[in-house]
């Protein structure tokens, strides 16, 4: 039975905008875009973007994460891919099971190309 009130892959759930800023935990579906300033946890079993004029704090765990830019702060946890673009500026910790990494994108910290256990109730 297929659901037909799913969003299109390439649609954006909700936006965390420019000039916005959030402090705490962050459980989402779908696909989640943050542009502003973001201090805390964000959880998913989906896709967290990341742009060019965020600033990001804390811990990410979800299926995938693109980062487009910004700068970003965390331990990153990902069940199959991390992206890095220019002009991404990175500190932390990097897991996942399939991470690429653009020419240029400033990163500081560790990487583990490795599955992530699944998180404990």
């Amino acid at each position: 039975m297929t659901d037909h009130t799913a969003l299109p892959a390439s649609e954006i759930t909700a936006l965390l905008g420019r000039g916005t800023r959030f402090e705490g935990k962050l459980h989402f579906t779908g696909r989640v875009r943050i542009d502003g300033t973001f201090r805390g946890e964000i959880r998913s079993d989906d896709v967290l973007i990341i742009g060019a004029g965020a600033d990001v704090e804390g811990e990410i765990r979800v299926a995938t994460v693109i980062i487009r830019g910004g700068r970003v702060d965390a331990r990153v946890l990902a069940e199959r891919a991390i992206e890095l673009y220019v002009p991404a500026q990175v500190t932390g910790s990097l897991q996942a099971p399939e991470i690429f990494m653009d020419k240029g994108v400033q990163f500081s910290g560790s990487c583990t190309m490795a599955p992530v256990e699944p998180e404990a109730d």
